[in-house]
């Protein structure tokens, strides 16, 4: 892997130049907040009335889409001007879009990202109810719209994504001074994890959430045993009859994604044919049953497959997985993913006995996913790198994932370097565990971990890190509780 990357980018006043231009054209008329700014939206506790939203869209580059009110926030979704290749900055930009949910400037701020698109409203991580701070929310390069045109797919990669926020970092500290986390789950968690690993002297902390950790691509033997021993015997049971019979009944089921396919405007050009996407689905129907239900769903499983209708089995798989996943239309959004999966990420291959011979195509690779047109060579020692300085170096970084995900069968482990480090596992939880999810005493130590990494553990807590608690109330508009877990298309994807 590459060496002494830190130091490649001074590039802001050069980057911002280009991208002054298009902070006019890309600005929207702000909506009224919904309550008077903060105390933060001015120059902290220095006698200012510059407004907040002022300070961000003086940074050079950076530009308005549009606010939106929040009672107790300011909320801005924002465009900023990146290189497409951080090495060559001459070689032309893209526009990458982020939200800002404003608190105070005298709160810490977590740095976010899903590792896909950015939503544009206004939502908390947990590290961000935790410590009460700013939150900065990245979209992923090259998911649209924050792609470059043209889309020169070989400037994808884990260390140019890492320089999009270790630029967008450097920009916003000079206003939000005040420590910084990173944060994610899944892909998102990955992303924080390559953010550290590439700039570590950037974050004070890094909580991430349900990120695999994929060493060796072409050995996948840990998927094989944790599903033969996830959950209960009986509940493996049920999945396992659905899943047969869906291949079983291949034909009549197959006239009824054709149907559906026609109706919807599906096309199966990328995957090659309508049965290669059908036993796809199929094939990820335990995976994403797993990934993102509970063992207290297994009773929402026709209990005898064989004696099930046509219409339950297909209702099953569609609910679970979902059946436009593999049509064109469905891939599009995640070509990005799946060519990170087929170039640096990997992904797993799993064998499920269970179907004998009824599979034609087995777990299919990433390159069936990603248009021909588009270039792939797989880079092993991506993930080595990656996996061998966490082990060795990591700092003040927490690991959290869930016993019954999928995901969490090949995790990050932390070596004898690691400092002020943690990986914790939920009981029972799946892709959406949280800490709030953790036992008490675990749940308490990793609170305390993080509002001290913030800066902003009270002094009960550094006293005794028992009596550790969010600093800000549980919102069910801005928060997710533990188990809960953002989908749409549920094809195989962290």
């Amino acid at each position: 892997m590459r060496k002494s990357l830190t130091g490649v980018l001074s590039l802001a006043v050069l980057i911002g130049t280009v991208g002054a231009t298009g902070a006019s054209a890309g600005a929207a008329t702000a909506a009224e907040p919904a309550v008077k700014p903060s105390s933060g939206s001015v120059l902290g506790s220095e006698a200012s009335t510059e407004d907040i939203k002022d300070r961000i869209l003086a940074i050079p580059g950076m530009s308005l889409i549009e606010e939106k009110p929040y009672a107790g926030y300011r909320y801005f979704v924002l465009n900023y001007t990146q290189p497409v290749d951080h090495r060559r900055p001459s070689k032309g930009t893209f526009q990458q879009r982020l939200t800002l949910l404003h608190k105070d400037v005298s709160r810490p701020t977590v740095f976010f990202t899903s590792g896909y698109n950015v939503s544009t409203n206004p939502s908390r991580s947990e590290p961000t109810q935790i410590i009460d701070g700013n939150q900065v929310s990245l979209e992923y390069r090259f998911f649209t719209p924050s792609r470059p045109a043209p889309a020169d797919w070989s400037k994808l990669d884990i260390w140019q994504a890492a320089s999009d926020q270790h630029r967008v970092y450097t920009a916003l500290k000079k206003i939000y001074g005040k420590k910084w986390l990173a944060t994610g789950g899944s892909k998102g968690g990955m992303t924080a994890t390559y953010f550290e690993r590439f700039y570590p002297k950037d974050m004070d902390g890094v909580v991430a959430y349900v990120a695999p950790n994929d060493v060796n691509d072409k050995e996948d033997s840990a998927y094989d045993r944790f599903f033969r021993n996830v959950g209960t015997e009986e509940c493996r049971d049920k999945l396992a009859g659905v899943q047969r019979e869906a291949l079983v009944r291949r034909a009549p089921l197959q006239k009824k994604y054709k149907e559906q396919a026609a109706a919807n405007g599906w096309t199966f050009n990328t995957i090659g044919s309508l049965d290669r996407a059908y036993e796809a689905t199929v094939l990820d129907y335990v995976f994403a049953f797993w990934q993102y239900s509970l063992l207290a769903d297994c009773v929402d499983i026709p209990a005898d497959a064989e004696k099930a209708t046509d219409d339950d089995i297909w209702n099953s798989v569609d609910g679970i997985v979902g059946f436009s996943g593999y049509a064109d239309q469905g891939l599009e959004r995640y070509t990005p993913y799946y060519y990170q999966a087929g170039t640096q990420l990997g992904s797993p291959d799993i064998k499920q006995p269970w179907l004998g011979n009824l599979s034609r195509y087995g777990y299919q690779p990433p390159r069936n996913f990603v248009p021909r047109s588009i270039p792939m060579k797989f880079d092993r020692r991506a993930m080595r790198d990656v996996d061998r300085w966490v082990r060795h170096n990591a700092r003040r970084m927490m690991y959290v994932n869930g016993e019954n995900d999928p995901w969490s069968a090949e995790p990050f482990r932390l070596g004898r370097g690691a400092k002020d480090s943690a990986v914790y596992t939920v009981p029972g939880g799946n892709h959406g565990a949280r800490v709030s999810g953790l036992p008490e005493a675990q749940r308490a130590k990793a609170t305390a971990d993080i509002l001290r990494w913030a800066g902003v553990a009270p002094a009960a807590v550094e006293n005794d890190p028992a009596k550790a608690k969010p600093l800000a109330k549980f919102d069910t508009r801005l928060d997710q509780r533990n188990g809960e877990v953002e989908r749409d298309e549920a094809t195989l994807r962290p």
